[in-house]
Order: structure tokens, then C-alpha cells, then sequence
């Protein structure tokens, strides 16, 4: 009987540390914000690629804990709007740090 305790409380004590470390911490991302963020990342690419007046080749984007970063090249400051709008449009974005450039 006393086994059955022992290998439950390994069981149990693995378990938890399992846990703890797919947690998340002000500089490390948990696996599922990790996984959340890249399909982010994914759907504010397509969304900046459907939009005729962005070209996505100049934007490069980033996202950590929901919080998406654009930056890169575009012709017009109207573009630097359009492209953050659009990032701002897509589900799930919390934030945008729009550090997009003039060429």
C-alpha cells in the first residue's frame, strides 16, 4: 500500500512541476502564448498581404504576449496608418507598436 502512496505522490509532484514550467513570466512566453502569437502573426501577414495598398515583403511582423510590432519600409505616411489599422483589425491583437519608416 505504501508503494501505491509513494508512486502517486511522484506521480502527482511530477505533474505539477510539469505544469509550472509551461507557465508564462515577464520575459518567456508559455508554449500556448507562444502558439497563440504565431498565429497572430499569421493572420496580421495576411491581412496587411490582402490589402492592395501594403506591400508585405516591406513589413516585417512580430508578436509577443498578443502585442504585435510592425516595422519596415513603405512610401507613404498614409501606408504607416493603414498598415497599423489593419494589424489593429485582427482578432485576438491586444496592442500595436507601429514602428513602421518613410523610405
Amino acid at each position: 500500500m505504501t508503494s501505491l502512496k509513494r508512486f502517486f505522490a511522484v506521480f502527482i509532484a511530477a505533474s505539477m512541476l510539469s505544469a509550472i514550467g509551461c507557465t508564462s513570466t515577464s520575459t518567456q512566453e508559455s508554449t500556448g502564448e507562444y502558439i497563440d502569437d504565431t498565429t497572430i502573426t499569421a493572420k496580421v501577414k495576411t491581412a496587411i498581404f490582402n490589402e492592395p495598398s501594403l506591400k508585405v515583403m516591406q513589413i516585417n511582423v512580430e508578436t509577443y504576449k498578443s502585442v504585435v510590432q510592425l516595422s519596415g519600409f513603405v512610401n507613404s505616411s498614409a501606408d504607416i496608418e493603414t498598415a497599423g489599422s489593419v494589424a489593429r483589425s485582427v482578432k485576438g491583437v491586444v496592442a500595436v507598436k507601429n514602428d513602421i519608416r518613410l523610405k
